[in-house]
């Protein structure tokens, strides 16, 4: 079977084998100036720049090449500098759970490959694998003698994870779910206990309608006051939670988010209308998600080697055209149409970091994919 780091347009650097489009984060730094960017390494883009296009031409160029540029940058306007490119751990896990995660004797190597390469930030979530994903960075950090503060890790609380289901998310287990104050302190020390260390950069994972907003974020104030964890963020919330939330931080002296981790790609991007812009006012770092939508643009449709694309039931709905529109499916193709111009459907062609840096789509090429995107608004 071909390896998922042998598909069309992949140019990684054999981080993601076993997944399809969304090991790679892609942050887009408010306060930094223009650069070039490779999807999930980092989209960057001037604060003051008030046309979405240049986001979104780095975007387009992003799902065509992942890599890139190992420097490090900082996270919003915050003192913590992250890698350009950041890893997405999700995939690393057991069999067991679903057919597709990567056990400790394949993600090890992976994730000291990354170390290497200098791709130092990790992230992940209590849902990944049944939580077991932070085991393995654990024991990456302990085995191969990497530095603590060389490596940046990330992860995200919020729901219940129950061992014995699957999938893992559970309602049904009392104080272990949304953001009370109960569940943030002990999934804080239980995120600390499988890391064998403290928590760079603390996500919620969504907004919790349940829990009074000063009880959550007094909570995440606390266990940054504690030493368990450094900063806190956002993950797939709307414009006007984020900002309420923020608002009650900032009135009671609190720590403040200083990212937030969005879904937007080519076939969404619902963030342009709220997010980016409020994000960039106020100097919040943003970091897709999903940013090459499942792999949906990264590959043919009719390319079934991945083992993702066999047995993710959602990937499966996604790519196989039931959830796709007319105009998604137009985004694709150009997209590939794009990516074979510019000779990046072979590894070989891509394989050293350097080469991501030569690979920069021209104002045409944007503007041909940009077009389509702006049909759907």
């Amino acid at each position: 079977m071909t390896r998922p780091d042998e598909d069309l347009y992949l140019a990684k650097l054999d981080l993601t084998k076993g997944m399809q489009g969304s090991s790679i984060r892609a942050p887009m730094n408010a306060e930094s100036g223009p650069a070039h960017h490779p999807t999930r390494a980092k989209v960057i883009y001037s604060q003051h720049d008030s046309n979405l296009g240049a986001a979104r031409g780095l975007l387009l160029q992003g799902s065509i090449l992942r890599g890139g540029p190992f420097r490090t940058y900082r996270l919003g306007s915050s003192s913590l500098y992250v890698s350009k490119v950041i890893l997405g751990t999700a995939l690393y896990g057991s069999s067991k759970f679903q057919a597709f995660l990567l056990a400790d004797e394949e993600a090890l190597p992976l994730l000291e490959y990354a170390w290497h390469k200098g791709i130092r930030t990790w992230d992940t979530a209590d849902v990944d694998s049944h939580d077991c994903t932070k085991e393995i960075i654990g024991i990456a950090i302990k085995k191969f003698s990497l530095p603590r503060d060389s490596v940046v890790l990330m992860t995200k609380i919020f729901y219940a994870i129950d061992p014995t289901t699957q999938p893992p998310i559970s309602q049904s287990l009392p104080n272990r779910v949304e953001l009370s104050r109960k569940h943030i302190m002990s999934a804080v020390s239980e995120c600390c206990a499988r890391f064998g260390a403290f928590i760079d950069v603390l996500q919620i994972h969504r907004y919790d309608e349940n829990t009074p907003m000063e009880e959550t974020m007094e909570a995440l104030h606390d266990v940054v006051m504690s030493g368990q964890v450094r900063y806190i963020s956002a993950s797939s919330i709307p414009a006007w939670q984020f900002r309420k939330l923020q608002n009650v931080a900032e009135r009671n002296g609190w720590t403040k988010f200083i990212s937030i981790q969005g879904y937007y790609d080519l076939v969404y991007c619902e963030e342009e209308r709220e997010m980016i812009p409020y994000c960039r006012s106020i100097g919040v770092w943003q970091c897709p998600w999903g940013s090459l939508a499942r792999g949906l643009p990264s590959r043919p449709r009719v390319d079934q080697c991945a083992k993702r694309d066999q047995t993710d039931k959602l990937h499966e709905t996604m790519v196989r055209g039931k959830g796709m529109r007319y105009v998604d499916q137009a985004i694709v193709k150009r997209v590939q149409e794009v990516a074979a111009k510019k000779d990046v459907r072979e590894k070989k062609s891509i394989d050293k970091a350097d080469a991501a840096l030569k690979l920069k789509l021209g104002s045409k090429e944007i503007a041909c994919l940009e077009e389509l995107m702006n049909r759907k608004q």
